[in-house]
């Protein structure tokens, strides 16, 4: 295959590389010799479990006998904290809007969008994020957030996704950043998003903050300006108390059209030299200020206090011209939580738009300290500050969107949750939105066991049109001692629909027996990726005395898949083996991943059970683990490593390299988020500017901000040149279509970074890099020698570079030796058996492609090759059925643009539409698919 040079980049942040996990050997000779750190580990976690008061009834009530011999110590004791009990393992019901049929929905959401007036597109954006956040990927997620402000009209949904656009980005916690700082663009720019009005075309436009303006003193203008108005006489007075403010009738009268008729109409004050305003209840300070705005037009003479109480004036005096003017002066000295919380209360009781909106800014982007203010609380919470928001023009669904989702992630079962929901649910207009919301309340009342609330949540979303929703129905029936009818309708749903695996993983709860295994078969073929089959089989087969092939079948999913709970079945039964290393690595891992997580049905965190497993295994020192750290990089153990890495850093928690190698190879485990805060930590943990700059282009860079990572690169450079800011510059850089200059360019940075200090692991990347684009300008020589000296220092995945060089050269047979080597040391192996499957005949390449499905079934290449095989072979209902398989786990551009076009082959015209327009929801801007969904257009038309 042709690799451009974004994909070999790809490998900077180690994306491409091999995944997985080994299945780990049972070794019950090595744990013989520790039985008395064992004994005394054992004794130590039974000291903790007998502290808990949450222990369930079926961990205590395991007998000696179930157990396997493994688990008994010398002493005949075994574990005090039981074994997983497939009885309490549930899988998860997702808080997300999930459609019966991910391709309709997305084909449907497309052509909307393209259909939709500007000024409306926005909206459809918002419900393009709900889908990508149902499919999993944050990074289309994101990519949609970006388009929704592009295309936002209003101020409110500027603020509200530019405030989401930078949570996602977390620079709450970057030390020294405030919640206000800019990062350079207006598509997050506090200011820009203030500005109201439609125009897409400036989002990615450098903001007013970036730009270095002269800033002009104007002090004595206003003070000049001032003098000249005491001294200019008016034609009327407006009398307070015993102050006379002299004011130009005309003027006053020019501010509304109530001021005109009393001053111009049939009232008694229009022939008055002096007016009494005493009853009012303004200042005369005010009436004073509102005689210089009629005349001058400004604002910028007065206090904050003075600007409010005369935003009140053109409030009961209908001046709009006055108060727009008072609002945005206002809006424009909002800068912190305090003034914000303050302020909004002025700006709801005069209904002040930019007031407001500024305020909720500040508010949305301190998210989510902010929401422990009560104040805002009762604001975002209570139906009675909702309704003063919706007054003031700023409750919407996306608002109340954005804040339930960081309630969710913060505390699902708290009040505060439920509360956001139910703002949600009024603030729902669409049928999308009714149905995400209910299921969304569905969902928490689920986990706060209030079960009769989840079913009628539940039914409500149903019946509004989300059939995943079932599931909450049958799940709270279940619950409340309805076994039987859950069981009848999640058939009735596998009956009346397409099945997908969510349907029989369900069922799978309320039957029992080969039924039940059956079911969750059927899961795992329709979605390999649900969880929950793997974790019961393995606890069945733990029942059943078999601790090995428990430990095999959990980490089947830990090859494709890496997950806290997953990972935290293995490390239980690892321990019941006392194969103490092993469970330590799994351990660490996952606090790589939660550094929150809770152990054994969440009686212990996961920090403590390393205190206690640490005195069980080897010691190593710094020097060790980076010995480790190599062994395990280079036999591509991702899973080891991260373990390594986390020893390090309790060692040396302030290094920041090791934070940003750790962030590197959560990236590859596809654990975004868990990447993202690594990144923050590496950045806040720097000891100099130039380090630091290099960081903070990665966060921008991995959250879609390509130029402004480029400048932070560059800015790094001139301070000081080292291999990580040449790095990134090359990264951020090669994410493009590259000419040969380009390239020569590309090149030279990376030759540079090889020129700075580094260690091997990073020299090998960057060796492995720079042969990628020496083989994309056709300098295989070169590219030859940088994969063999990467090799040298334990690269390994350079055996893939290598081989293509051998395949170009059209030595088949060396490529096919090469990634035999790889797939012998590395642990996780899918992409090389799924790469040496290119440079060997076909029952070869079907069976090493077979084997990278089995190890990755979320690798798409092996379904495209055996579809286009029996393509090949004239068996065109079975290449669709291949690639419908796996887009039913995964709507993949690639699957779907190959299946539209084997439709597109057969004549079926309207399935090649709709997989075309499905595929170009994911990317709009995909060149042979816009091609292929106009063509197929066209012959629908033909055939009418």
């Amino acid at each position: 295959m042709q690799h451009n040079i974004l994909a070999t980049m790809r490998s900077l942040k180690i994306i491409d590389g091999c995944k997985g996990t080994q299945l780990y050997s049972l070794n019950t000779a090595a744990t013989a010799g520790c039985g008395g750190v064992g004994d005394k580990l054992l004794q130590h976690i039974h000291d903790h479990i007998k502290s808990q008061t949450l222990r369930t009834k079926s961990v205590h009530s395991i007998q000696l006998s179930n157990l396997p011999d493994t688990v008994v110590t010398a002493e005949g004791t075994f574990l005090p904290y039981g074994l997983p009990v497939k009885e309490i393992l549930e899988p998860k019901i997702e808080p997300s809007f999930i459609p019966i049929d991910f391709v309709e929905r997305l084909a449907d959401v497309y052509r909307r969008i393209e259909d939709c007036p500007q000024f409306e597109k926005s909206g459809m954006f918002l419900e393009q994020c709900a889908v990508f956040r149902g499919l999993g990927d944050h990074k289309l997620f994101r990519q949609s957030l970006r388009l929704m402000r592009q295309h936002a009209v209003d101020v409110h949904m500027k603020i509200v996704v530019a405030s989401w656009l930078r949570y996602e980005r977390r620079e709450d916690e970057l030390l020294g950043l405030s919640s206000m700082d800019c990062c350079g663009r207006n598509l997050e720019c506090v200011k820009a998003s203030l500005v109201p009005g439609y125009d897409p075309e400036s989002v990615y436009d450098s903001c007013m903050c970036s730009r270095n303006l002269m800033v002009v003193d104007d002090d004595d203008e206003v003070e000049e300006c001032s003098t000249s108005l005491e001294e200019e006489n008016g034609d009327m007075s407006f009398c307070i108390g015993e102050n006379e403010i002299r004011c130009r009738r005309f003027n006053m009268a020019s501010l509304s059209r109530p001021f005109k008729t009393m001053l111009y109409g049939g009232f008694v004050e229009s022939w008055r030299e002096k007016i009494n305003f005493s009853r009012t209840g303004f200042s005369a300070e005010v009436m004073r200020a509102a005689d210089i705005f009629s005349r001058t037009k400004k604002l910028d003479q007065f206090e904050p206090n003075l600007v409010l109480e005369l935003l009140s004036l053109a409030n009961r005096f209908c001046c709009e011209e006055m108060k727009s003017a008072c609002d945005a002066y206002l809006a424009s000295l909002i800068c912190d939580l305090e003034n914000a919380v303050l302020l909004v209360e002025y700006g709801l009781e005069e209904r002040a738009y930019l007031l407001v909106a500024a305020c909720l800014q500040v508010v949305l982007r301190e998210l989510p300290s902010s929401m422990h203010c009560s104040g805002v609380t009762k604001l975002f919470c209570s139906p009675e500050g909702r309704d003063r928001l919706a007054l003031a023009g700023h409750a919407s669904f996306v608002l109340y969107y954005f804040l339930s989702q960081i309630a969710m992630e913060e505390e699902m079962r708290s009040n505060t949750t439920v509360m956001l929901l139910e703002r949600l649910v009024e603030c729902s207009t669409d049928g999308w939105e009714k149905q995400l919301a209910y299921h969304l309340l569905g969902v928490v009342m689920l986990e706060r066991k209030e079960y009769k609330d989840a079913q009628h949540w539940f039914e409500a979303a149903v019946e509004a049109g989300h059939i995943y929703s079932s599931l909450g129905i049958a799940r709270a029936k279940y619950k409340r001692g309805h076994t039987y009818s859950a069981y009848k309708m999640m058939n009735s749903l596998i009956s009346d629909y397409k099945p997908v695996g969510w349907m029989y993983q369900e069922r799978s709860l309320y039957c029992a027996g080969k039924e039940k295994m059956m079911d969750l078969i059927s899961a795992t073929e329709l979605d390999p990726t649900l969880s929950y089959p793997y974790k019961y089989r393995a606890v069945s087969l733990l029942d059943d005395n078999k601790i090995g092939p428990a430990i095999a079948e959990i980490s089947k999913i830990i090859c494709f898949k890496v997950s806290p709970d997953c990972l935290e079945l293995r490390a239980w039964f690892l321990i019941a083996m006392e194969d103490y290393e092993g469970a330590l690595r799994d351990v660490r891992a996952i606090l790589t991943l939660d550094p929150n997580y809770m152990m054994f049905y969440g009686n212990m965190h996961s920090d403590h059970l390393v205190e206690l497993l640490y005195p069980a295994v080897q010691q190593w020192s710094q020097a060790d683990c980076w010995m480790q750290l190599y062994e395990r990089w280079s036999s591509v153990d991702d899973i080891g490593s991260l373990a390594v890495v986390h020893q390090m850093l309790a060692n040396d928690p302030g290094k920041s390299l090791l934070r940003f190698r750790q962030s590197l190879l959560l990236l590859r485990l596809n654990s975004q988020k868990a990447a993202m805060r690594s990144l923050r930590l590496a950045r806040n943990h720097s000891t100099s500017d130039h380090e630091r700059l290099v960081y903070e282009g990665w966060i921008l860079y991995d959250t879609g901000h390509r130029e402004e990572a480029l400048v932070k690169a560059e800015e790094s450079i001139s301070i000081q040149r080292s291999f990580e800011a040449y790095f990134l510059k090359a990264y951020a850089l090669a994410d493009s279509v590259l000419d040969s200059e380009s390239s020569k360019y590309v090149i030279h940075l990376l030759e540079q970074a090889l020129g700075c200090p580094s260690d091997g692991l990073r020299k090998g990347q960057a060796l492995n890099n720079l042969g990628s684009v020496y083989v994309d300008c056709d300098k295989l020589d070169l590219a030859a020698d940088c994969y063999m000296n990467a090799l040298n220092i334990k690269h390994t995945r350079a055996h893939q570079g290598l081989a293509r060089v051998y395949h170009l050269k059209n030595h088949r047979k060396a490529a096919y030796d090469e990634m035999t080597k790889l797939i012998k040391k590395a642990r996780s192996n899918a992409s090389a058996y799924e790469k040496r499957s290119e440079y060997c005949d076909r029952d070869m390449a079907k069976s090493d492609l077979s084997m990278a499905t089995w190890l990755d079934p979320l690798r798409t290449y092996p379904y495209r090759y055996r579809a286009a095989v029996l393509m090949d072979d004239h068996k065109e209902a079975e290449a669709i059925s291949e690639l419908t398989r796996a887009i039913g786990f995964k709507p993949d551009l690639q699957l779907l643009h190959l299946r539209a076009a084997f439709h597109d082959s057969m004549g079926d015209y309207i399935s090649t539409v709709r997989d075309c327009e499905a595929a170009l929801c994911l990317d709009p801007n995909h060149a042979e698919t816009l091609d292929l969904c106009k063509k197929a257009q066209e012959r629908i038309k033909e055939q009418e």
